[in-house]
């Protein structure tokens, strides 16, 4: 039922509190000293403490107040048990920590009584402590993403408004000079449009991922991943055209668990990035590799320029530091591809020497054999 110490220089009133408690289902220790108090509930902290105050060495008030000062044991419950019956021996019982006062000679039915209403009230107290801990944590939290979705937000205005001036801005122009216009002023401007149009359908299918990410935690299943990889390259497949680029994967996959539209946002991300950083034109390297910790770790290697250090350590960072990460050129991809992958217990990285190209990862637990 709980832990109780009892401090008492008088053996029979030791005697007496403690086959009570013990009876009642108590685990007791006793001991007669102040001193021996403060080393027993240091060692092995009780749940109350039975205290009596006139003790030779170190009186109960003192006992109380080293206890209320140590973080080890200020918040057990300390119950006065004494022959003083001035109600200032109370008022200065209660104002070094206690939490009541018995006077001697006492009746046991009140003392387990007491015992049992502060227990509750402790173990009352202790729950409210544990839902107080997890609203600020909750609080915290959603605190942090309201941050992140402020940024989020403010991040997706910039990016949305470059494509859609364009579309606007050369529709116009086809709706008021179509006739004048040459077929390769024509094609130049559809291009424009179409490339525009991408630019957006990626910036919504970010928000969508996002938004899945918010929704909580997926159940991690095993991965198909040549036709995730297959999916991602079709939805790329403008722009590996234009970019005139080469893809090059691997004939087999190491298996892996993840969530299959989230791990396919990842590739995305990787591959459109080494495409806009390759070579002139662009030559890219898909591949895995099976490690012995349990994980797997997937990565596109690129021909371009590679990253300073500097620039890599600010690729894969929160939505409100994206002001700065949008000087790379990266945008917001990779703080979602960050997001994404740690949520599915994963993490990220690049490796990257400049002249040498970049190799940007990704891990994922292996699925079990």
């Amino acid at each position: 039922k709980g832990n109780v110490l009892i401090v008492d220089d008088e053996p029979i009133n030791l005697h007496l509190l403690s086959n009570m408690l013990v009876k009642q289902g108590y685990e007791v220790h006793s001991v007669t000293r102040g001193v021996e108090a403060l080393e027993v509930a240091q060692s092995n902290p009780p749940d109350i403490v039975l205290l009596d105050i006139y003790m030779p060495e170190m009186d109960g008030y003192e006992v109380c107040q080293r206890l209320k000062a140590d973080e080890r044991t200020r918040d057990i419950p300390v119950i006065f048990i004494s022959a003083l019956e001035e109600t200032h021996d109370k008022v200065k019982a209660f104002g070094v920590g206690g939490v009541d006062y018995i006077t001697k000679p006492f009746k046991l039915a009140e003392v387990l009584a007491r015992v049992e209403t502060h227990l509750a009230l402790r173990e009352l107290q202790k729950q409210l402590q544990e839902t107080n801990q997890e609203l600020a944590q909750s609080n915290a939290e959603l605190q942090a993403r309201n941050k992140d979705l402020d940024a989020f937000s403010h991040t997706v205005a910039h990016d949305l408004k470059n494509p859609i001036v364009s579309v606007v801005g050369y529709a116009d122009m086809l709706r008021s000079s179509y006739d004048v216009m040459s077929d390769q002023e024509i094609q130049q401007a559809l291009q424009v449009i179409i490339k525009a149009g991408y630019k957006m359908n990626n910036i919504v299918q970010e928000l969508l991922v996002l938004a899945g990410l918010r929704h909580g935690d997926m159940e991690l299943q095993p991965l198909n991943m040549a036709k995730i990889v297959d999916e991602a390259l079709q939805r790329l497949s403008y722009t590996i055209e234009k970019a005139r680029a080469e893809i090059i994967t691997p004939d087999t996959w190491p298996s892996a668990l993840g969530y299959a539209p989230w791990v396919e946002e990842v590739w995305a991300n990787y591959i459109s990035n080494g495409i806009k950083y390759g070579g002139q034109p662009p030559r890219l390297e898909l591949g895995a590799t099976e490690q012995s910790n349990g994980v797997v770790r997937f990565w596109v290697r690129d021909d371009g320029a590679g990253l300073t250090p500097e620039e890599q350590s600010r690729l894969f960072t929160s939505f409100k530091q994206l002001e700065q990460v949008r000087a790379t050129g990266h945008g917001l991809g990779l703080s979602i591809v960050q997001h994404i992958v740690e949520k599915l217990g994963g993490q990220v990285g690049v490796e990257s020497e400049k002249g040498k190209g970049s190799l940007f990862y990704f891990t994922l637990p292996a699925s079990p054999r």
